[in-house]
């Protein structure tokens, strides 16, 4: 980067290891342009926790950073990012954006300077083109891969860029997979759903698939700019009192791919389980996929069990790299992570949001362990009530005491008991919830775009989704029973109804969804906190202490 140091704009940021290759390997971490004059508020919080990943020796991919300053004004970033940026992030990977031999392919990730799971946009396989799709072949030798990441960009990039309904391209992998798991397409059939996919780009949009790399990526660099300002973003911003001035920073990364096939995949974790506070790691993990797959509600995804079976040597080093996080952040950490031909690569951390009864468990645990001090332990539960440590249960199942039959079961994300009236729109929700009327949000996808319809409601229940997604992260932040990734749920918008298992509900009737079981029941039932007393106990000797001093 000798060529571009003397001219490096300002408010740009790049992360990279000393002598960092192509292929991973990685030595100290480039601090040059990263940290002069940095922090979270200028390169949002998402790029100044990679910086500081990749500073402990964490496996980070290299990346640019356009600042928050470009917000209001994204366009005036494109010069610089194309002309001193984007070099200097091809010389750290020594690839090249739209080199037909060697291409670099980027992700392309928003970053305020505070959390908001889910709220901005993310584009993942920038770059790829019918012009270097050979080169990335070659490099790979995974034509499977190749296809499956090409037609993810254009559906991505469709909804995304050019506002393309992303259910005409789900409607199209229907056809194609005729019931089977899009991951057991071969590459003949996903060079098949491509082109079908830029098909219907061209219909929607009026024009072809951009076929300029660097088109995609000014594109998307303006979307993810654009995001910010998205409904739900707003909406988001406004409930949790975070400044609208703050702006987005933007993150292009080299991609890495979790898509490689059986020993290759993505995942989302916690250093701590975010619902009880055990201190083990909470991992969701899907083999042979992209990280969206997990993150974005859409799919259902399985244990660290999984992780550890296909890539024991990854999960041993996730398990390692989770300690080293809580030491480096002195927090529970929410991260993403990506394993590609059995190498784990980190790609985000943050603070997890958690349940009250988590928090206080963390704070403990953590002061016990020597990573936090008295006086944060007690900042962390200072805003808990003694009385409120304990766990939502089941004490009559159904009216009279009769035990009411269980219709499904699901994957729990927040736990909890409560019972209210099937809505399955934000509308009904809000205008129930007027009438003071409790109410359970019924959802095909745990998606964060339903994040004002589940302000109204006391419980989320999705078909599919997973316990990691950005949703799911948001109800439990909010405090909302959460059940996702339910197989037996079944949502019928014509009739207004769902089908749980054989039964069959109307909005409006009433269901119960307990939390801590996982599972779901026709009317109401009843529920009584069961106090955690030696975690009662613990925040009180604490707190005892303190004031002793």
């Amino acid at each position: 980067m000798k060529s571009t140091a003397a001219h490096w704009p300002k408010h740009f940021y790049l992360i990279a290891q000393a002598d960092q290759d192509s292929h991973g390997s990685h030595h100290a971490p480039h601090g040059r342009h990263a940290r002069a004059k940095t922090g979270r508020e200028s390169m949002g919080s998402k790029a100044w926790n990679l910086l500081r990943m990749a500073a402990i020796g964490l496996r980070v991919p290299p990346a640019l950073v356009i600042g928050t300053h470009y917000t209001q004004a994204p366009d005036d970033c494109l010069l610089p990012a194309f002309s001193v940026g984007l070099p200097a992030l091809e010389e750290a990977t020594g690839l090249a954006l739209g080199d037909p031999r060697r291409p670099l392919i980027v992700s392309v990730r928003s970053g305020a300077p505070v959390s908001m799971p889910g709220m901005m946009e993310t584009l993942l396989n920038v770059g790829l083109c019918d012009a270097t799709l050979p080169g990335l072949l070659r490099q790979t030798g995974n034509p499977r891969m190749v296809w499956d990441a090409y037609r993810r960009l254009v559906a991505s990039y469709a909804e995304v860029v050019a506002g393309v309904d992303p259910a005409l391209f789900e409607q199209e992998i229907v056809r194609v997979a005729q019931g089977r798991d899009e991951r057991l397409l071969d590459f003949n059939e996903l060079r098949g759903l491509t082109r079908s996919f830029q098909a219907i780009y061209q219909q929607q949009v009026g024009e072809p698939f951009p076929q300029s790399a660097t088109a995609q990526l000014g594109a998307a660099i303006r979307a993810v700019f654009a995001s910010w300002h998205a409904e739900k973003a707003v909406s988001y911003r406004k409930i949790n009192h975070i400044d609208d001035q703050m702006g987005t920073a933007v993150t292009v990364q080299q991609m890495v791919f979790g898509n490689s096939g059986g020993h290759s995949g993505a995942g989302v974790g916690f250093t701590r389980d975010p619902m009880s506070g055990q201190p083990a790691p909470w991992v969701d993990f899907l083999v042979n996929a992209q990280g969206e797959d997990v993150v974005s509600g859409r799919r259902n995804a399985h244990g660290h069990e999984a992780l550890a079976e296909i890539a024991p040597d990854a999960w041993r080093q996730l398990q390692e790299g989770a300690k080293a996080l809580e030491h480096e952040f002195k927090d529970m950490q929410d991260f993403e992570f990506t394993v590609q031909d059995g190498v784990l690569h980190w790609l985000q951390t943050r603070a997890g949001k958690r349940t009250p009864l988590a928090s206080v468990r963390i704070a403990l645990d953590l002061l016990e362990e020597g990573v936090i001090d008295e006086d944060a332990a007690l900042e962390r539960t200072q805003s808990v009530a003694v009385e409120s440590l304990g766990t939502l249960q089941l004490v009559t199942q159904g009216e009279g005491g009769q035990a009411a039959q269980t219709l499904a079961r699901a994957t729990s994300a927040c736990p909890g008991v409560v019972s209210g009236e099937i809505a399955l729109d934000g509308e009904r929700a809000a205008a129930r919830a007027a009438a003071g009327v409790p109410v359970v949000l019924v959802r095909q996808d745990a998606e964060t775009a339903d994040i004002d319809a589940l302000g109204h409601a006391l419980g989320l229940l999705t078909q599919r989704g997973a316990r990691t997604s950005h949703a799911a992260v948001v109800a439990r932040q909010l405090g909302k029973v959460c059940l996702v990734g339910c197989g037996d749920l079944h949502i019928d918008p014509a009739s207004r109804s769902i089908q749980l298992g054989a039964k069959t509900l109307s909005e409006g009737e009433v269901i119960s969804l307990d939390g801590n079981a996982g599972q779901i029941f026709a009317g109401a039932v009843a529920a009584v906190l069961v106090p955690d007393e030696p975690l009662q106990q613990r925040l009180l000797q604490l707190r005892k202490k303190k004031k002793s001093d």
